[in-house]
């Protein structure tokens, strides 16, 4: 039994929801022992799961999720077991925050040409002091009549993209190359590897299939070139993917990880310690789970 998730998002992500102390109640609920909270670009929560996990008699593993960019695609990287005091996750933390804050007019500009109605202070201030994202426009969209249109349709209630109407509006015009997309220059993977290995973590690079959807292929250069293993058990991946990133895991004796990728509200479908897995990797699952508690 796999009673582990190494990817889970806090009120310290932009577009995550519930506090340290909720997760770990949520871990108590659904018989997780081993996790991490992985926060974008932060580490504001490690120091409250620290204690509480030591309270509660978990194991728990500092983690975050970077931003970063390999050959022009933007990808994630989890980083485990790393020092979260040190001033390097305290400057990315801000130097993300400065760049997404720039980014917002042209988002709230892209919406507007392709015909969405949409108030950029109704965003700021649902937005409550955290970065505006794509899913919290979707959401102040969708949560008054004001902005209703036909472009929304589809992500109301019995709409064709309205299971997770938040996530899937930002995948349909927010995400990378899509209609209302605007560039951020994130650090490229090369810095984003070596600042969690600076760090004394391990790079993990975060839902390859999402990703690099239809070039799968390039997962093999990314842990040629200082990942050290991959995420390859989420709810995102196909089993054909699965097949192919546990294959090149194995074939370079890496790290095999699992994760929810859970946040609460922006992701309503998906429950802590819920991921696809292939029961034929469990073992060398648990043995790469053990290699990163190993480390702590």
């Amino acid at each position: 039994m796999i009673n582990t998730d190494l990817h889970i998002h806090s009120q310290h992500s932009s577009d995550g929801e519930f506090s340290v102390g909720q997760i770990i109640d949520r871990c108590t609920d659904r018989n997780i022992s081993t996790f991490s909270i992985t926060d974008h670009n932060s580490v504001k929560g490690i120091d409250e799961a620290v204690c509480h996990a030591q309270q509660s008699g978990y194991d728990f593993i500092p983690g975050i999720e970077i931003d970063c960019n390999y050959k022009g695609i933007n990808l994630h990287v989890l980083g485990y077991n790393i020092n979260w005091k040190s001033e390097d996750f305290i400057k990315l933390e801000t130097d993300i925050s400065i760049k997404v804050m720039d980014s917002f007019a042209g988002m709230i500009d892209n919406l507007r040409q392709l015909g969405f109605i949409i108030d950029a202070d109704a965003v700021f201030a649902k937005s409550d002091g955290k970065l505006p994202t794509g899913e919290l426009i979707a959401e102040v969209m969708l949560s008054d009549r004001k902005y209703y249109s036909s472009l929304l349709t589809p992500y109301m209630e019995g709409g064709e993209r309205s299971d997770m109407p938040y996530i899937n509006f930002y995948l349909d015009y927010f995400a990378q190359d899509k209609p209302a997309f605007v560039p951020i220059h994130y650090m490229s993977y090369k810095d984003a590897v070596e600042m969690i290995k600076d760090n004394g973590g391990i790079p993990v690079v975060a839902h390859p299939g999402l990703n690099l959807k239809g070039k799968e292929n390039i997962a093999e250069e990314l842990l040629n070139n200082g990942a050290e293993g991959l995420e390859v058990f989420n709810n995102y991946h196909t089993g054909n993917q699965i097949d192919y990133f546990a294959g090149l895991v194995l074939q370079q004796n890496g790290i095999m990880t699992c994760g929810s990728d859970f946040h609460g509200k922006t992701k309503p479908l998906i429950n802590i310690g819920q991921f696809k897995f292939d029961n034929r990797f469990e073992d060398y699952l648990n043995n790469s789970i053990l290699r990163i508690k190993s480390d702590c």
